[in-house]
């Protein structure tokens, strides 16, 4: 039997945000195995924690979605080390826990009662040609007047993200999964100047298995990259994502001048095992 936690991400309130389940001590594990856990749960992501194999990461983390595996995911990221810190484990750096996996290592902070993850550097970002644009507007039921950029924010997942004219019209789009194909698409849309939240945002990534995600980490670093970069968000906003599965996620950013930093509540909603073996 191996410690599992369901843990629930991005928000202060029980059910709210986005559950990932966490197995812990998951050395031994075969690939057939966590993907066939991960589709059993059927959640957006579900994790595996490891012994790391580079000796400067605190651990290994394993992320599946019930689609494949991924290399990179925040809110994962999150609701791991939360799991982790739970459950007994001690950081090498009292200041940070190093994250080994697919997409390197990364480092995770403790915020108060809010974790946070530097969010990783995009692997692949700029303007998407037509015919993918096009794709991505017909998919989404949306036409190029309610587009006001377009972007890739590649940083593990492959996502395409879209600045929508505003929140409104965010919250309206109702997509054809199915003519997504296997495009995976964020949208955001700017609330006026001041407000909390700044932004609302949508994941939309059928391909993995999951038609939309709740509140989603590595498209909110993403996000933050590019609006922060241009100018179109201040260094430290609050996004919600959520409000169309009536959840309430809220992703905290910070931009310390050296990383953004990406974070939220997190909480184990259910303690247990899993026999796997």
């Amino acid at each position: 039997m191996r410690p599992t936690k369901y843990v629930d991400v991005f928000s202060a309130e029980p059910t709210k945000g986005n559950p990932v389940a966490v197995v812990l001590e998951a050395d031994g594990l075969s690939d057939e195995q966590m993907g066939q856990f991960a589709q059993w749960t059927n959640l957006s992501e579900t994790t595996f924690v490891l012994r790391p194999t580079d000796p400067r990461a605190d651990y290994l983390l394993r992320i599946w979605t019930p689609g494949g595996e991924l290399p990179f995911a925040g809110h994962p990221t999150l609701g791991s080390a939360h799991a982790w810190l739970e459950a007994g484990g001690t950081p090498k750096d009292p200041d940070s826990i190093v994250q080994q996996c697919g997409a390197g290592l990364i480092d995770v902070r403790r915020e108060n009662d809010r974790l946070s993850f530097a969010a990783p550097p995009l692997t692949k970002s700029g303007p998407p040609d037509s015919q993918t644009l096009a794709q991505a507007l017909r998919a989404l039921r949306l036409t190029e007047a309610d587009v006001l950029d377009a972007t890739w924010l590649v940083n593990g997942p492959p996502w395409l993200g879209l600045l929508l004219t505003d929140p409104e019209t965010v919250l309206a789009t109702t997509p054809d999964f199915t003519a997504l194909g296997k495009l995976e698409i964020g949208l955001a849309g700017l609330y006026p100047t001041g407000s909390e939240p700044a932004l609302e945002v949508r994941a939309f990534c059928p391909i993995l298995g999951v038609a939309e995600d709740p509140v989603t980490g590595s498209l909110n670093a993403g996000l933050a990259q590019w609006l922060i970069g241009t100018n179109r968000l201040p260094k430290q906003y609050v996004a919600a994502q959520g409000s169309a599965l009536n959840r309430n996620g809220r992703v905290y950013v910070h931009d310390d001048g050296t990383d953004i930093w990406v974070g939220g509540h997190t909480r184990t909603l259910i303690n247990g095992s899993v026999d796997l073996d």
